[in-house]
């Protein structure tokens, strides 16, 4: 009779043993997301009970919290070849990601994020950025989220984004324009963005030649006749002003401003 080796029982009880693991077990391992490309000047990530300090090409896994402070940003390349632009003081986490699927969710819990999203083809893929007051997904396209005090707003720089609130009142924001939801109500009507604000939009994300202090709001209009009327008391005056002074200045006869009791042309006598 042959007997079995140690080692043998050894492999036969682990192999067992991971047949027996329940399904959930096997699903608790980390899955990656993505990683930090670029940060400034530090970035945290919170993950589990650990708090760790990011560094270049440092692994974000699903359920991550990643954490800029106010003089700080961040962008996270994903697995699929999204890139998330995260503005000063902000906080998120990548709650999904996968690149087969094409199926990912962001969560925002405080601050600005600009998602830059790949091409999605699969059927059913979806891009998600989540708050607590609304969601907003989209189907390729490059889109900034700002969330604080109950308030989202959404700004569209290229695509379509299906912006919903939580009771699942939607609009379809296209390029070149945004939207507001805030707690309990539904999405504002698209608006068109102007130049400038999209500029200042994108700037409160950007880590080329970034001012990491300026994270604020995605800008609302200003009424065109309030800037008239700026541009007409500032540059009116300021034109106008001086052809009065000159016009009405007495010249004497031999030319140039009189200052003081002309005496003729020539030396004072």
């Amino acid at each position: 009779m042959h007997k079995r080796s140690p080692l043998a029982a050894v492999i036969v009880t682990l192999l067992s043993i991971a047949i027996a693991l329940p399904p959930q077990v096997a699903a608790q391992a980390p899955r990656r997301a993505g990683e930090i490309s670029r940060l400034i000047p530090t970035v945290d990530i919170q993950r589990g009970s650990q708090q760790l300090s990011a560094e270049l090409k440092s692994p974000v896994d699903w359920g991550d919290s990643v954490q800029t402070q106010a003089d700080g940003r961040a962008r996270l390349a994903l697995d699929d070849g999204s890139v998330l632009n995260v503005g000063a003081d902000s906080t998120f986490q990548v709650t999904q990601h996968n690149p087969g699927d094409q199926q990912t969710q962001v969560d925002l819990t405080y601050g600005r994020i600009r998602s830059k999203v790949v091409h999605l083809t699969r059927p059913g893929a979806k891009f998600e950025v989540h708050t607590p007051v609304g969601v907003a997904g989209v189907v390729g396209t490059d889109f900034i989220v700002f969330y604080e005090n109950e308030q989202m707003q959404l700004l569209v720089i290229e695509g379509l984004v299906h912006f919903c609130n939580t009771t699942g009142l939607c609009v379809d924001v296209a390029a070149g324009q945004f939207s507001t939801i805030r707690s309990g109500h539904a999405p504002d009507p698209p608006s068109p963005a102007t130049d400038a604000e999209v500029a200042e939009a994108i700037a409160g994300t950007s880590l080329d030649g970034a001012s990491p202090g300026n994270n604020a709001p995605i800008p609302h209009h200003v009424n065109p006749w309030v800037i008239t009327g700026v541009v007409v008391g500032i540059v009116v005056p300021s034109v106008v002003i001086p052809i009065v002074t000159r016009n009405n200045t007495p010249t004497n006869p031999c030319g140039g401003v009189v200052v003081g009791v002309a005496a003729g042309c020539g030396a004072p006598k």
